[in-house]
């Protein structure tokens, strides 16, 4: 699953690009269900990456590092081998230890899969613990205010 792409786009959503290759099927032909959770948090990688946040140096300088709380996930239309996908990653909220955010897998203008996640912010212990403030201030540039859009 190489030859990524990534940008980010009018309605405050980061879009990675990602094709899919042989490895991501299952033995009917399509995306085995588990790999769209790849998908969603290489996504969601690139995007505190364009927003300037290295997670590694989010841990080292703070101690804290992000963990998925909860994922819920809906499964709508199967992609399959070659299939160049988009995964849109919107932040819907961002609160004091955490933030909760969706992501659309879309593939010729037709949804795949939608998540929505609760990311936590948590000490070395799993210990939970308000977000940096630069870090807040970075995901906030994401945060979809319009419901319908997102």
């Amino acid at each position: 699953m190489s030859g990524s792409k990534q940008k980010l786009v009018g309605d405050k959503a980061h879009v990675f690009r990602v094709r899919v290759y042989y490895e991501d099927t299952d033995a009917a032909g399509i995306v085995y269900y588990a790999n769209y959770f790849r998908f969603a948090e290489r996504a969601r990688t690139e995007m505190l990456r364009s927003a300037n946040i290295d997670q590694s140096t989010m841990f080292e300088d703070s101690g804290v590092r992000f963990v998925v709380r909860n994922c819920s996930i809906e499964y709508l239309t199967p992609a399959r081998l070659d299939d160049q996908l988009e995964v849109y990653t919107r932040v819907l909220e961002v609160r004091g230890a955490s933030l909760l955010a969706r992501q659309i897998v879309q593939g010729d203008r037709q949804v795949m899969a939608c998540l929505d996640l609760r990311i936590a912010c948590v000490d070395q212990h799993g210990f939970p613990r308000r977000l940096p403030l630069d870090v807040r201030s970075a995901l906030l540039s994401y945060l979809c205010v319009s419901q319908g859009s997102c």
